[in-house]
């Protein structure tokens, strides 16, 4: 009975001594990881601190507007302690790889803009509609495949630029809230025809569609009432819709590089529109002569005039023909 006591005994002062042991080694080890977290945590502090300074570095003052300024550098994600720059009125960020507009932007409350052009950046982020203020958003020679309806909301909006993101195809209905843009460049992408919202942005007066895929205009274009600027080129346009002659204010249209096989002769009585170009379209009329007897190449708006002109010539003959061998 001893014997058994004893090695029970024996047994539980093991055990005791063993939980001891491992206590003293936990104790060690929390020990040695301490110092350890503090410094990455310090180091941490300091990366924050030297990477807001170099950002503080590029901000400068121009006409009363804080601006900031990166180009030629590594950013491919802007660091979360840009949040407290968030008086920056405008961000000037070029050639960096920027590959995500941070869903931070909407803390910057009075950006007006927003310039990330020449990026890798794929999408806009939902929070841009947070940006009431912002006037510029420029997003040129990017990888944008998709622009989101809140984008609508940024209500002071004048200045939208898309160009050269190639895969783009299709716009939000919403951005026909946009009341006050003003200026819209969607060329070089993928777009099959004219986004329907454009159709309904009571304030815009320039839109360059050049270097995409438009088959058609829509017949209602004229909608587009403050229109004044129209770029087309480069596309597989084969007519152009009559009601364009009800664009009042259009002053510049350039068709050229498309397919057009003729001109709408009530393009005659567009007296505001000032250069067209119609060069390298397949239609009949290539070359005319002056009145002094050189040949020359016109493509402009004497080359419209003279081709509806010997278009009416042409009909007008073909009438007579068909007149006479039927009388």
């Amino acid at each position: 009975m001893a014997a058994i006591l004893a090695s029970g005994s024996v047994n539980s002062l093991k055990t005791l001594w063993e939980t001891k042991i491992q206590k003293i080694q936990d104790n060690r080890e929390k020990q040695r990881r301490r110092p350890r977290s503090r410094l990455g945590a310090a180091a941490g502090v300091w990366e924050e601190r030297h990477t807001l300074a170099r950002l503080r570095d590029k901000l400068k003052t121009q006409d009363g507007r804080l601006i900031l300024r990166l180009e030629h550098e590594e950013w491919k994600a802007l660091p979360g302690c840009l949040v407290r720059l968030s008086q920056i009125q405008e961000w000037h960020i070029h050639r960096t790889g920027l590959q995500k507009i941070p869903n931070f932007v909407s803390c910057f409350r009075d950006l007006l803009v927003l310039d990330l052009s020449r990026n890798g950046v794929k999408e806009i982020p939902k929070e841009i509609g947070g940006l009431k203020r912002l006037r510029e958003l420029l997003l040129s020679y990017n990888r944008v495949l998709f622009v989101p309806e809140e984008l609508g909301d940024c209500e002071s909006l004048e200045r939208l630029e898309l160009a050269m993101n190639r895969d783009l195809d299709q716009l939000p209905d919403k951005l026909s809230q946009l009341r006050r843009l003003d200026r819209l460049d969607l060329s070089m992408n993928a777009f099959g025809a004219v986004p329907p919202c454009l159709l309904h942005m009571p304030a815009l007066e320039w839109l360059d569609m050049a270097g995409n895929r438009l088959r058609a205009l829509p017949r209602d274009i004229h909608r587009m009432e403050k229109l004044h600027t129209l770029w087309l080129q480069r596309n597989q346009l084969e007519k152009v819709p009559e009601n364009i002659s009800r664009m009042p204010r259009l002053d510049t249209l350039v068709l050229s590089s498309n397919r057009l096989t003729d001109i709408p002769p009530v393009m005659e009585d567009m007296v505001n529109l000032r250069f067209v170009n119609f060069r390298d379209n397949p239609l009949a009329l290539e070359m005319a002569t002056t009145d002094d007897g050189d040949d020359r190449e016109m493509f402009g708006r004497e080359f419209m005039l003279t081709y509806i002109r010997e278009a009416r010539k042409r009909a007008h003959a073909a009438l007579n023909v068909h007149a006479l061998s039927h009388a």
